[in-house]
């Protein structure tokens, strides 16, 4: 019994540790410059403006990151003590093999997890070249906007 209590101990403790793994991606990667004429702090505005629209466009990309690795680590965890009570017939190579399980599991999911965030890194860059090329700034491989000042109130 004391095996089985410390494989739920461990089984718990790494759910909780992977779960908080996934972060949202922290910035733009791509470079964007002011259009020709367009003032420095309307371009930080715009900038800000467009930051805050990516980031809300790739909000359920962390979540599905953080769910990847949490079920990839259980459903390791269960069959490596499915297939270690098997092989060793008793709570202890059930313990052993939801440990190398869970290893295996957390692993897989950590490959998943890279995936999800460069996908929610390219998805934040390309939402937020979308905002930013409609608000008038220059975004590369695109011919530079002519910058139009609003009109005057």
């Amino acid at each position: 019994m004391r095996d089985s209590t410390r494989l739920g101990a461990l089984v718990a403790l790494s759910l909780v540790l992977l779960g908080g793994c996934a972060t949202a991606p922290l910035g733009p990667t791509v470079q964007v410059m002011p259009a020709p004429g367009m003032p420095f702090d309307r371009f930080q505005v715009i900038d800000g403006y467009c930051r805050g629209f990516a980031a809300q466009r790739v909000s359920g990309y962390q979540q599905g990151a953080n769910q990847s690795a949490l079920v990839s680590g259980a459903a390791g965890a269960v069959l490596g003590a499915a297939a270690g009570a098997l092989i060793g017939g008793n709570s202890q190579g059930a313990g052993v093999g939801a440990g190398v399980g869970m290893l295996a599991g957390s692993a897989g999911g950590a490959g998943s997890y890279s995936d999800t965030q460069y996908d929610a890194q390219r998805a934040y860059n390309v939402a937020y070249e979308q905002c930013m090329y409609a608000q008038g700034a220059q975004v590369p491989g695109y011919a530079p906007p002519r910058y139009v000042p609003p009109p005057a109130p």
